[in-house]
Parts: structure tokens; sequence; C-alpha cells
């Protein structure tokens, strides 16, 4: 194994751009963001908990490549069943736009869509948001964050502080994402997002790894509390496992009409 992790270091260090580099970038990203980001993953479970134990529901929102983040939480074998993922696409499955509005390239920097998903969500007021974007800039995301907090839910934020902090807001009010979340979790990415450079080429985004890697351990720090306090944690088992239906359609009758499962 230790000749292993050699190999792959040298090569890395003979090829700035290879896919043994990138492999030893993404270790070295996972490593930093598990250790530096604990105390931040642990306020954010606590948070998520108090909204489970008030019954209320996760409600996850990324656009971009950060709706993967959403995803992550929603809905996923091993993660926790009251989660709800919101989306831009809403505005065409549930609110009866036209198909064509999410071909609009800018459509995630206009702050009046962020009305239309929340209503569209059917939020209660128990809810707690995770929200994540790279850039923490956007419109639809700032403004999403200002009404989460106007109307008093908990919110998470997965940014990157390096590349968020020197990007200005294309929100009116000039605010980013982590400027209103009330945890925030790093995601270690650098500015640009990608890990590997040579010459003018930056290639290899790295937020995408270390936003799943904090999603998922928020989600066990939850599961870790519940057990320590003797509860039962909401948990889906694979649908692809004989036994995972019937316990999974079990723990989705609690939040009827609250959660939404896509194909």
């Amino acid at each position: 194994m230790t000749s292993e992790r050699h190999t792959t270091s040298e090569a890395a260090a003979s090829d700035p751009v290879s896919a043994a580099a990138f492999a030893e970038a993404a270790a070295v990203a996972v490593r930093r963001v598990s250790t530096e980001q604990a105390d931040a993953v642990a306020a954010a479970a606590a948070l998520l908990v108090d909204g489970l134990r008030a019954g209320g529901v996760v409600q996850t929102f990324g656009t971009g490549h950060s709706q993967a983040l959403a995803m992550e939480i929603a809905g996923r074998a091993g993660g926790l069943v009251p989660t709800n993922m919101i989306a831009l696409r809403d505005l065409v499955i549930l609110g009866g736009d036209r198909p064509d509005v999410l071909f609009n390239e800018h459509l995630e920097r206009d702050p009046a869509v962020a009305h239309r998903i929340y209503e569209l969500a059917g939020v209660h007021p128990s809810d707690v948001f995770v929200m994540a974007s790279n850039s923490g800039g956007n419109g639809s995301v700032v403004e999403l964050a200002r009404i989460v907090k106007e109307r008093g839910h908990g919110l998470v934020a997965i940014t990157s502080m390096a590349h968020s902090s020197r990007v200005t807001s294309r929100h009116p009010s000039g605010l980013r994402l982590f400027e209103l979340a009330d945890v925030v979790l790093d995601n270690g990415a650098p500015y640009g997002d990608a890990v590997l450079t040579t010459g003018e080429l930056a290639v290899g985004g790295i937020s995408s790894i270390t936003a799943a890697l904090l999603a998922q351990m928020v989600v066990a720090e939850v599961v870790r509390t519940m057990l320590a306090a003797g509860e039962a944690p909401p948990v889906y088992l694979s649908a692809n496992i004989p036994e995972g239906d019937a316990h999974n359609s079990a723990l989705e009758a609690r939040y009827a009409g609250r959660i939404r499962r896509s194909a």
C-alpha cells in the first residue's frame, strides 16, 4: 500500500496534469477539508438534528454543478429520509413554465426565481436548508438564502471561501451565500475550482468531491447524534436490495406530500 502511494505521488510530481496528479490533489483536499471543517460539520449536524426533532425536513438546493450536492443529500441510500431537493427545474415540473426557460444560461443569476421555487417546495416552518454554491454570489442562490433566513429557517452553506471571498455578488444586496448562513462549510476549492495548473491551463474541478464529503460527514454526524440520544434515525436503505422498498416506503409515509423523489 505504501509503495502504491509513493508511485502515485511520484507520477503526480513528474506530470502536473494527469490522472495521478488529480488523484493526489483530491486526496490532499479530502484530508484537509475533513480535518479543518470538523467543528463546522458538528455545528451543521446539530442544526439539522434540531430541525428533524421538530418535525422538519432538510431542504437542499444548488445550481449548476452544485446541484450534485443537493442530490447527495436528498433521497440517497444510506442518507436521511426527511430530505427534499429544490431545483430550478421545479419552475417547469411544478410551476408550469415552458421547458425552454431552463435553457436560459443566466437563470441561476435571477433573484426572482428564488421566490417561486421556495413557494413550490411547500416548505414548513421547522424545515432546515442546506445550500451549495462554489462562488456563492449568483442571484437565485443569494435570494433564496435571504428568504430562508427571513422566514426563520436554519441555513447551512457549502461554498468555497477562497473563491467566494474574491467575487462580487450578482445579487442587488451585494451579499454572498456565506454571509447569510448560520453555519458555513468551506469545501476547500481554490479560486476557479481547478486544482491542476500548467502554463495558462487550470483543470480538475475539486468542489464536487469535497462538497459530497462534507454532506456525508454531516449526515453521519446527524445519525451519530440521534443514536447517542437513543433515537432511531430515519435512514434510507438501497432500493436495490430486497427489503429496501418496504423499509423506505414506511419511512417516507411520515413525510407524505413534503418530500419528492424523481426517477
